[in-house]
């Protein structure tokens, strides 16, 4: 069966949780409580259930049991990430801010809480004034958590209506783009 012959209401609808894999549970605790405000929803054990041999702690940004969980093997040596070489990984997984007054406040809680913002802010748009040609129309920037996972905080993501034209936050359809696949 292809999947462009399921029913719209049968198909994944969002991608839910991220689990990132952590050198150190209580040190990422920290960073994502302190930074972002989420909350530990469990925390349990290495071999604490027969099937799962790493710690694991669910943290959640809202009523959701997790939306982000950390997982630690105490049985593997961790090394520091690095830019240059390693092995396939995550790029970085992005939050979304409700609007732009909330992506400002959290780019100037990074920069008060003195991390890394490695990228940004920037305007990722090649249609609008301030943009720096890239794609997406929405505002973005970068920060780093312990184990230098890339976490992009962004807000006002375009849109695509039915036509597969690409909508601006603020309602303008962005001249002579189409989308690939409608």
């Amino acid at each position: 069966m292809k999947l462009d012959s399921v029913r719209e209401d049968l198909k994944v609808v969002k991608c839910q949780h991220v689990s990132l894999e952590v050198s150190n549970v209580d040190n990422s605790l920290e960073f994502y409580r302190n930074f972002l405000g989420l909350k530990l929803t469990e925390r349990h054990l290495a071999n604490e259930n027969p099937a799962i041999p790493f710690e694991m702690a669910f943290m959640r940004l809202g009523k959701q049991h997790h939306d982000l969980v950390l997982t630690h093997d105490p049985n593997k040596e961790y090394t520091e990430k690095s830019n240059i070489s390693g092995p396939v990984g995550i790029h970085h997984y992005a939050l979304e801010c409700p609007n732009k007054e909330s992506f400002d406040m959290y780019l100037e809680r990074a920069k008060s809480l003195n991390l890394e913002i490695v990228r940004g802010p920037v305007l990722h748009s090649a249609f609008q004034k301030k943009g720096d040609g890239t794609w997406g129309e929405n505002w973005s920037f970068y920060v780093l958590d312990p184990d230098k996972h890339r976490i992009e905080i962004f807000c006002e993501m375009a849109t695509i209506d039915n036509e597969g034209n690409y909508i601006t936050n603020s309602g303008e359809v962005v001249p002579h783009l189409k989308v690939k696949e409608i």
